[in-house]
């Protein structure tokens, strides 16, 4: 939680999901808290029944292989291409640095703040650039697509046009696909036999279980070899393996999510435009609105126990993530309504 930069303005989350620290600043606000700070689904993948050995025993190596054969066919990484797994994409984005130093990285913005964070650092020089082009005279590139908070999404094609370049240079550039899942068709996860690509997937968010703490970087076996070297064994949980491969073989759970995912973007869109505000985009876990008065419609709606996601070098964005069912809704609905001067 950090205080934001306006005069007088309420403090605001720095990261979504810390509702205790809403807790402590807004202490009146109305329980149930709706957290629509993250991104992400919040109608989550019911966890199977887990066998004891899940919690008393080291994982093995079956259990390893389970997981990567449901997440290759999931994410369409093709033969040739390494799935390393690991506890989340953020564990990831804080590994890379260490892993394939630079000197120079450039990242396309505005976007997920942790990539810059953790590239300067470690002693790179970190520069936000607006074009693709920009990206390929850089040691490392970075695109979170779709982008994060705008949903700015890249067709594969236009990456490559990036990548091919930066391979033959011996170059790196990640795509943090976190938000992918449900636009599956313009991964570059089957591309990843390029050398310079690492992409990164989260398991968290369109699951609706980021507590599992599961994310995979997709690349060729060089880089993935030095990736697993990295992290040592045993670098995800009995549990999160078990879930997860589970979950990602469950073809049919996804579709449906997609299409119930969709449905609320587009309510949510109608429900903030009457409520005076302005898309500005998005994907389908979340969707980026602006509004001249957005710092005092988050204070408002953390008030009321709603927490968005604000920014505090974008003032006029607010990013709100779905709610999870019709309370929660009619509760957004009646809050957006209240605010003073619509």
């Amino acid at each position: 939680m950090t205080a934001h930069s306006a005069i007088g303005a309420p403090p605001i989350v720095a990261h979504g999901g810390r509702l205790d620290a809403a807790r402590r600043l807004y202490p009146d606000a109305p329980q149930p808290w709706i957290d629509l700070s993250t991104g992400v689904n919040p109608r989550a993948y019911p966890p199977p029944p887990l066998a004891d050995e899940v919690f008393t025993r080291l994982p093995d190596d079956d259990a390893f292989a389970a997981l990567d054969c449901a997440a290759r066919r999931s994410y369409g990484a093709p033969a040739g291409v390494e799935i390393v797994a690991g506890g989340g994409a953020q564990a990831f984005i804080q590994l890379l640095p260490r892993v394939f130093p630079a000197t120079r990285v450039a990242i396309l913005g505005f976007t997920y703040a942790e990539h810059a964070v953790c590239w300067t650092a470690s002693g790179a020089q970190v520069d936000v650039v607006e074009t693709l082009d920009a990206l390929a005279d850089a040691d490392v590139g970075v695109i979170v697509n779709p982008n994060n908070p705008d949903g700015r999404l890249l067709e594969p094609g236009e990456i490559l046009s990036v990548a091919n370049p930066m391979s033959q240079r011996g170059r790196l550039l990640i795509v943090d696909e976190s938000f992918m899942d449900f636009t599956p068709e313009r991964s570059v996860a089957r591309l990843a036999n390029n050398n310079a690509l690492v992409v990164l997937r989260s398991f968290g968010k369109a699951y609706g279980l980021p507590g599992v703490r599961l994310g995979f970087a997709i690349c060729a076996r060089a880089r993935a070899a030095k990736l697993r070297a990295a992290l040592g064994p045993w670098a995800v949980s009995g549990l999160a393996l078990a879930i997860g491969a589970r979950a990602l073989a469950d073809e049919s759970w996804r579709a449906n999510a997609a299409q119930a995912s969709a449905r609320g973007a587009a309510r949510l869109d109608a429900l903030l435009m009457r409520a005076g505000f302005q898309i500005v985009g998005g994907t389908n876990l979340f969707r980026l609105a602006a509004h001249p008065q957005a710092v005092r419609r988050f204070a408002h709606l953390a008030s009321l126990g709603i927490l968005t996601r604000a920014f505090a070098e974008k003032p006029h964005w607010l990013r709100f993530g779905l709610p999870g069912g019709d309370a929660a809704w009619a509760r957004l609905a009646a809050a957006l309504e209240s605010v003073d001067g619509g």
